[in-house]
């Protein structure tokens, strides 16, 4: 049935993270493209084949009022092959139900630093899941100026202040959300939370201060972060269309194709630059940039422990891909969109992969369709998980693990569900979370009978 259901979204607009497609006219050429210098992964990238044997990985980096609770189906087990790593054995990967209805189509789980679980629904509107139930009343409904015409538009990112809980600071009761508007623009702004009622954000609250034309319906990327550093992270994707036609992902002149870095604390109404963002004071590119040469960087994390950043970019007909930056980065990585796909050339047989950083892992479209990053494993339900990052395919339901040893990354297939998976959680004890979109659903990572 859900499968079902994906074939209905996929021919009835493409799907929600900017897979491969056919092409759209483009408006005017791209501005001048500017280059920059960028310390690269080591390698190849880690590519997993159709039978899911195991792969020798690159050489890694160092790294530094509720409803009534509903009736849940049985839990999701799949026993998994044993890693060969045997200090990393895995046992079997279970999903959880925590709620299996009531939500439309959900595209982000977090948590505001308390046992709370924050929604998010494309359509505008973010939820609460307060011990199991899902509360009637939204959190925050912004969907009179949300536009989600497109399968990749609407609301898409969200980012609580890291210390929003905190009493008495500037930061308390604010986050942040990515959305597109009716003109399908991307906006990043700024909410808070009501000062009387700790369930209620107030829509009119709202701090619009930064907005970025989008030329095309797709590639909006949609991903809020808030870094080691107190910076806020945000992704955008290249603009759209198809093979990126305006060469915005190796353009430094454009916000498109980037991963940004702002100080959102300086300034009251609006943002300022990070005097270490790698273009801060040059004339080399806009200041904002913290990354570039990504095509669609959907979901990116944090590992809560490190700091290293996990950025998931989904590629366009053949490659998915995840790439890696140590938490001891000056930023400035060119992850190589459009210059390559993953790990191989993109417009040829040979090209120019002179200060490109690789990718760590990567897989093909026979394998899937588009990917969805999720989060480095820092709970207490999974002990043996713990340093693992999970990512998923939307379309095939593959849930996919990446271990490190320190020197090198491994990969194995730890679960092969029926959801539609847009994207992961976390909440505020390190626990995971799978989403899916199409039958509204939440479930937990846990550990198989």
């Amino acid at each position: 049935m859900q499968k079902l259901l994906l074939f209905l979204l996929l021919i009835g607009g493409g799907w929600l993270f900017g897979c491969g497609g056919g092409e759209v006219e483009p408006p005017a050429p791209a501005e001048t493209t500017t280059t920059s210098s960028a310390t690269a992964l080591p390698g190849p990238a880690v590519t997993l084949e159709a039978t899911n044997t195991f792969i020798p990985l690159v050489e890694a980096q160092p790294t530094t009022t509720p409803n009534n609770t509903p009736t849940l189906p049985p839990t999701i087990e799949v026993t998994v092959t044993p890693s060969p790593n045997p200090e990393n054995p895995v046992t079997s990967i279970a999903l959880q139900p925590v709620i299996t209805e009531g939500l439309q189509q959900p595209t982000f789980l977090t948590h505001a630093f308390d046992e709370r679980l924050f929604v998010i629904e494309q359509i505008g509107r973010i939820r609460i899941i307060e011990n199991g139930q899902l509360l009637e009343t939204p959190f925050l409904d912004i969907t009179d100026r949300v536009g989600s015409f497109g399968s990749e538009q609407g609301l898409l990112g969200l980012a609580f202040h890291p210390r929003y809980a905190e009493e008495g600071d500037a930061g308390t009761g604010i986050f942040y959300v990515n959305y597109t508007d009716y003109n399908g623009d991307t906006h990043l702004s700024r909410f808070n939370v009501l000062a009387d009622d700790p369930y209620r954000a107030d829509p009119e609250s709202e701090v619009d201060f930064l907005t970025v034309d989008q030329p095309y319906p797709n590639h909006n990327g949609g991903m809020l972060a808030f870094g080691p550093d107190g910076y806020l992270y945000a992704g955008l994707g290249d603009g759209g269309s198809a093979n990126d036609p305006l060469g915005a992902g190796q353009s430094l002149t454009t916000l498109l194709g980037k991963i940004l870095r702002l100080d959102v604390d300086s300034e009251p109404d609006g943002y300022t630059i990070p005097p270490t963002n790698p273009f801060t004071g040059t004339a080399d590119g806009q200041p904002e940039i913290w990354a570039y040469g990504l095509r669609n960087p959907w979901r990116f994390s944090f590992d809560r422990q490190t700091g290293d950043l996990f950025i998931a970019d989904v590629g366009q007909n053949q490659w998915e891909e995840v790439n890696f930056q140590p938490v001891d980065s000056p930023g400035g990585e060119n992850y190589g969109w459009n210059v390559m796909e993953g790990a191989h050339c993109f417009q040829g047989d040979t090209c120019d992969q002179s200060g490109l950083s690789l990718p760590i892992f990567e897989y093909q479209h026979p394998q899937g369709c588009s990917i969805s990053g999720g989060y480095i494993y820092r709970g207490a339900m999974l002990p043996q998980m713990s340093g693992n990052y999970f990512v998923a395919d939307y379309c095939q339901g593959t849930i996919w693990r990446l271990f490190s040893d320190g020197k090198r990354w491994q990969a194995d297939v730890v679960l092969e569900s029926d959801l539609i998976i847009p994207s992961f959680g976390e909440d505020v004890n390190g626990e995971l979370y799978v989403l899916n979109y199409g039958m509204g659903g939440i479930y937990r990572l846990v550990a198989g009978n």
